[in-house]
């Protein structure tokens, strides 16, 4: 006869939780039909060290996925219910087997089972809504930095555009001459500014790709640092004042459109300029930039700034034009990935409304 062990077992409304006296078991081998459960393993029980088994017929179905787990004192098992509800008892026959017998450690009654089931829910609901809170905390926080980072350029680079506009209204070609001096001290704020836009993209804060958004900052920073800052013959140049000014005028109409995405808001004419203006202008933008940076190549020749020194023994330096007649190609190497980047922005864009509307 094979030898039984003994058996305790405790349900829930979706469980059953069996626990096997048997210590050290090994080749375990359990599994479930319809609502038959079947159990054999080697280990030592109540007869000492030998094979074991049992088998239980329940009192309705179970599902067949059965989760067992072993420790050096027992074998726990847990069986899922095939219909949630409360057993009255475990067996089909209403006498249950001898080695049976409720396990007092994890036993409840029904209402007991009912209000663990109730506490299990109303905590699952309360870090539930604790999530739900500090997401909302977080998108609230990310919102209002958001808008307030744009609001702050949008206002930097509005002062930029009137400023530069009212000047040439009033002195006419003189204005072109003392942008520099007039313009620089905001726009250096806002393009040192601008280099959060490459933080948001790397780390997730917005929806936008890290190359665009690298490329411009970085090709608007050299040309304002380097061949602006850096030169003073260069202060006095009209290509500063058209560089400024397509500058500023792409940037008061995209920030305002960013202000109001952050309350997914949309001014349907905003949103037409946004995807727009910046065909004709952001390729003037780029040939000012390279008009800019030609004009600064003399200058560079003979101040020598920059300069790469080389060996004593070659007797001689790299002038940095070297460098700036590389940029020029990349320049337009960037201008070309911007350029497919926005088309396909406002292509996405135009046609997803149209979409809507059918």
């Amino acid at each position: 006869m094979p030898l039984t062990p003994l058996v305790y077992w405790a349900q829930r409304h979706e469980d059953i939780y069996l626990r096997v006296e048997l210590t050290d078991a090994q080749d375990i081998d359990v599994h479930v039909h319809e609502n038959f459960l079947q159990f054999k393993a080697q280990g030592h029980g109540a007869k000492g060290q030998n094979e074991y088994e049992f088998s239980l017929e329940f009192l309705s179905p179970v599902k067949p996925e059965v989760i067992h787990r072993s420790t050096q004192r027992q074998v726990s098992i847990t069986v899922k219910k095939g219909q949630h509800g409360w057993w009255e008892r475990l067996t089909l026959k209403e006498r249950k087997p001898v080695f049976l017998a409720p396990d007092f450690d994890r036993w409840l009654d029904e209402s007991d089972a009912e209000m663990e089931i109730r506490e299990k829910e109303e905590k699952k609901n309360r870090l539930k809504a604790s999530r739900h809170k500090e997401e909302e905390g977080f998108i609230s926080l990310k919102t209002a930095f958001l808008f307030v980072y744009n609001l702050v350029q949008f206002l930097g680079f509005s002062w930029i555009f009137v400023n530069m506009t009212v000047r040439l209204f009033i002195f006419g070609q003189d204005s072109l001459y003392d942008t520099f001096h007039t313009i620089s001290d905001v726009m250096f704020f806002c393009q040192i500014l601008a280099a959060v836009e490459v933080l948001n993209a790397a780390f997730g804060v917005v929806h936008s790709g890290v190359i665009p958004s690298l490329i411009q900052v970085v090709g608007r920073n050299f040309v304002l640092f380097i061949i602006f800052g850096s030169l003073e013959e260069m202060h006095n140049r009209p290509v500063v004042f058209f560089v400024f000014y397509l500058w500023s005028a792409i940037e008061i109409v995209r920030y305002p459109f960013y202000m109001l995405g952050c309350f997914n808001t949309e001014w349907k004419t905003l949103t037409w300029l946004r995807y727009t203006i910046w065909i004709p202008l952001y390729p003037l933008g780029v040939l000012a930039e390279a008009v800019a940076v030609i004009q600064s190549i003399p200058i560079f020749d003979e101040t020598k700034l920059f300069s790469i020194p080389l060996p004593k023994a070659l007797g001689t330096s790299i002038s940095f034009s070297f460098v700036l007649y590389i940029y020029l190609v990349l320049m337009f190497l960037g201008l070309l990935i911007n350029f497919r980047h926005l088309y396909k922005q406002r292509k996405r864009r135009f046609r997803t409304k149209k979409r809507k509307a059918n």
